[in-house]
């Protein structure tokens, strides 16, 4: 199939202006968008940059509103080119699929995933495994950290998205796909590992070891440790439950860890009372229709952490 920013695809050159829509420009937009750099997507487009930024301004001037920003040296889409890179996406995709099918060249759809790599290893394995083997639909993954997964689902990278959510979106579709509650992880030998279950008392004076902060996990903990009275101590901050694990086999500190996690050799989980079930969200678009993004979701109700 010929790509779709190229000016002699079909799917173009049978579009007509749409609500005094430019097709061009919103094609040229469309590209910029996923670069947000004008140097970088006047290259994908063979144009020159100053032609590029015509063609985005005139957009912005044809639809009324800002499309993108500058924040420091780095260019963003404000909340409206959001939702205009979605439409573009959508209008590209929809049209493609309708030219295909009428020249009866027409192939499965592929569905987007968005998650992350906590949810990849050890909530949506068997999911995964069983639309590969029964849905028509090729599946694309991307992996995404909770703002990430958001923010792929509004642009329309992606269709299907699954989170730890701590506050739901307003703009997408959600429900709680599984809840899980976490786990003191520490060494076999530690005093702790005598419990059977620790609250949130057993870490006074601890050294942990957390996510960065501003992450939900850490944030969450935080809160509940400062409600509880308990002083804590940072011993290493990391991104990811595997290089948690690691530091803890390395003595560094203990960590709490979402149940569902593997642990290794030497190490044993304990369960944690104090703190609130973590919530992973299942997300759609709202009004999102089509039947890849429909089953795979039906899959993900079904199969996820079985």
């Amino acid at each position: 199939m010929r790509n779709l920013y190229d000016l002699s695809s079909y799917s173009y050159l049978v579009m007509t202006d749409l609500a005094g829509i430019d097709f061009d420009r919103l094609r040229s937009f469309l590209v910029f968008a996923e670069h947000q750099n004008f140097t970088h997507a006047a290259e994908t487009l063979a144009l020159t940059q100053p032609a590029l930024f015509a063609q985005v301004k005139r957009l912005a001037d044809d639809l009324g509103v800002a499309l993108y920003r500058r924040r420091g040296r780095q260019l963003e889409l404000t909340a409206e080119g959001v939702q205009v890179q979605r439409f573009a996406r959508d209008l590209v995709s929809s049209s493609t699929a309708f030219l295909e099918r009428l020249h009866g060249s027409a192939r499965a759809e592929t569905v987007r995933l968005a998650a992350g790599e906590g949810a990849y290893l050890y909530l949506l394995g068997n999911a995964l495994r069983e639309h590969r083997k029964h849905s028509p639909h090729p599946l694309r993954l991307l992996t995404r950290d909770a703002p990430g997964t958001l923010a792929a689902l509004r642009s329309g990278d992606a269709d299907v998205g699954v989170a730890a959510l701590t506050e739901l979106p307003a703009d997408l579709e959600s429900e709680t796909l599984v809840s899980v509650g976490q786990v003191v992880v520490v060494p076999r030998g530690h005093v702790l590992a005598k419990k059977k279950r620790l609250c949130l008392a057993d870490l006074e004076g601890r050294d942990l070891i957390v996510p960065p902060l501003g992450r939900p996990h850490r944030t969450a903990l935080s809160r509940a440790l400062l409600g509880a009275g308990v002083q804590w101590h940072v011993a290493v901050e990391v991104t990811g439950w595997e290089l948690m694990l690691h530091f803890t086999q390395l003595g560094m500190g203990l960590a709490v860890v979402n149940d569902f996690v593997r642990v290794p050799r030497g190490l044993v989980a304990r369960p944690l009372q104090g703190l609130s079930p973590i919530r992973y969200q299942l997300l759609t678009r709202e009004r999102e229709t089509r039947p890849s993004a429909a089953q795979l979701a039906d899959v993900l109700r079904r199969y996820a952490r079985d």
